[in-house]
């Protein structure tokens, strides 16, 4: 049974939390709590051991059968409530929901408290910004099994919606932390990483031209501006992807699933 009865008001406080939580990543920060949409998201989220505090259901999109085995799955403590279809369409963020919204407890990983095994694959990114593009790495970085992705100074919460959206729930599969530039140098140094700046730089390389079977990150920048010059420069070494037509770049969640199964490869 439902933990009350079904809301049918968009003014029920519990729906307009779930507006503030969607939209502003201060709420996300203070409540430490984020909003994962979709059945398939929440079933990786709860199967990848994230938290999950209560579920909100609309059983006209849900079904009965999707109802009833995810709550079969999330077990029968869970609090959930009961949503009438206009008002989950109120607090759905995206287009054709399946009726399934719940808060969620996010992991709070820590950059030195990271757990690698003896020979890592990780992808840095710097200064991300668009949820789409993290997500689309993330999905990149599970495919591959790389051992984290780590995010320098970010310019979007690691876990707004849409990011979880575009990730399909990877980012609760993949180590995922935030920290600082100089931060993130200092412990791949500590660790005997490499650091491989994608950048469309004159000493750049090609990528096939390196080894990446030993401990390896890849460094990719921002869409619009590439990295930072320090942040290249700091590096080990930097790479490219040679163009063969027109344009002289790829998009960064291409770019990095290029190189990070070209890295796969090689370690096989």
């Amino acid at each position: 049974m439902p933990a009350a009865d079904p809301i049918t008001s968009p003014q029920n406080p519990r729906i307009k939390n779930l507006l503030r939580l969607q939209q502003k990543a201060s709420e996300r920060r203070e409540q430490q709590l984020t909003i994962i949409e979709g059945h398939r998201e929440l079933t990786i989220a709860h199967q990848a051991g994230i938290e999950i505090r209560s579920l909100f259901i609309c059983p006209e999109l849900a079904g009965e059968g999707r109802q009833r085995d995810l709550l079969a799955a999330l077990g029968p403590q869970l609090e959930w409530f009961e949503v009438s279809k206009a008002v989950f369409e109120r607090v759905a963020y995206r287009e054709g929901s399946d009726g399934v919204l719940a808060l969620a407890r996010p992991p709070q990983r820590q950059l030195r408290t990271l757990e690698l095994p003896a020979n890592p694959l990780l992808l840095i990114l710097e200064a991300v910004e668009k949820p789409g593009n993290l997500g689309a790495v993330l999905r990149t970085a599970d495919a591959a099994q790389v051992d984290a992705v780590i995010v320098c100074d970010p310019r979007t919460d690691l876990y707004n919606p849409n990011a979880i959206r575009s990730s399909i729930g990877c980012i609760f599969t993949v180590p995922t932390v935030a920290s600082t530039r100089e931060e993130v140098l200092a412990w791949c140094q500590e660790k005997g990483i490499r650091t491989y700046a994608a950048a469309l730089t004159p000493d750049a390389l090609p990528y096939t031209d390196y080894d990446f079977r030993g401990p390896t990150a890849f460094v990719m920048g921002t869409e619009a501006d590439g990295l930072t010059p320090e942040l290249r420069q700091a590096c080990s070494h930097t790479i490219i992807i040679p163009m063969r037509g027109y344009i002289d770049s790829l998009n960064v969640s291409t770019a990095t699933a290029v190189l990070t199964f070209e890295a796969v490869r090689q370690r096989q």
